[in-house]
């Protein structure tokens, strides 16, 4: 197999990586400094899609962690790009928070619960019974159903949320209709990614601590990826997948040297 070329872009997410339950991992704030400092093309994924970039570059800031806006990229970002490409000025409606709202509103959708062309499902503290029933119904009388990530849970101070994916899940079951998932795993997402910063998949590496999303998100977009095991995935469970990390370390400190 011929080597490799020179990393010359990093993608990394951001919970179990940069951050653990609202603190910074350590080695987190000299792997984002050595990026800044390198002029290298970068950007701090997540799948949440509750918070705009510069909701997320100010909760980071509060932690210590410097992350310009414009180096965040979230699921609710890559689902409004994604509806901009297939249905430019269309409407929807939308269960989620500013996050989702707000990139929808940038693109010029229109936010609506009469005859929307999509139903589009995001993160929220607060889903409610009568949201979750018109949504059913809308998807029901026609309406595309699009959900911004497949996490089944995401996590809290307190332990484990019911996720999108889990609420999907619910949504699936009254309506027989699947949601096309935007955020990680689907390559679309990390691609949608590379473009943004113009960075080439040959060139670029996925840091994340999930083989499930964020491994299997870089593999399927052809870069080399980096586990970390300060989150989800532990060493043991490595071997339960068909495929592997190009490379397993303990945390974002082992790859500050290598940017």
């Amino acid at each position: 197999m011929a080597d490799r070329k020179p990393i010359e872009s990093w993608l990394t997410d951001m919970d179990g990586v940069l951050i653990h339950e609202g603190v910074p991992i350590p080695g987190a704030d000299a792997f984002l400094k050595k990026l800044r400092e390198s002029g290298r093309p970068f950007l701090v994924l997540t799948n949440n899609s509750i918070y705009t970039p510069r909701d997320l570059h100010a909760r980071l800031r509060r932690m210590g962690l410097d992350v310009p806006e414009e180096n965040i990229w979230t699921s609710a970002l890559a689902t409004a790009q994604f509806l901009d490409d297939q249905r430019p000025g269309g409407s929807a409606y939308v269960i989620g928070e500013a996050g989702l709202t707000t990139a929808l509103h940038d693109i010029g959708y229109i936010l609506t619960d009469h005859e929307p062309d999509f139903v589009i499902l995001g993160e929220t503290r607060t889903y409610s019974f009568e949201a979750l029933t018109k949504a059913v119904r809308l998807i029901n009388n026609g309406a595309r159903f699009i959900a911004t990530n497949p996490d089944n849970v995401g996590p809290s101070v307190e332990g484990d949320l019911p996720a999108t994916g889990s609420v999907a899940a619910l949504i699936t079951a009254a309506t027989g209709r699947k949601p096309y998932f935007v955020g990680k795993p689907n390559p679309l997402m990390m691609r949608a990614g590379l473009n943004a910063i113009g960075a080439h998949s040959e060139t670029s590496a996925m840091i994340g601590d999930r083989m499930d999303t964020d491994v299997l998100a870089g593999l399927e977009a052809g870069m080399r990826t980096f586990l970390v095991l300060s989150g989800v995935t532990q060493p043991q469970d490595v071997d339960r997948y068909p495929f592997r990390p190009s490379e397993a370390v303990d945390s974002i400190a082992d790859l500050v040297e290598r940017v």
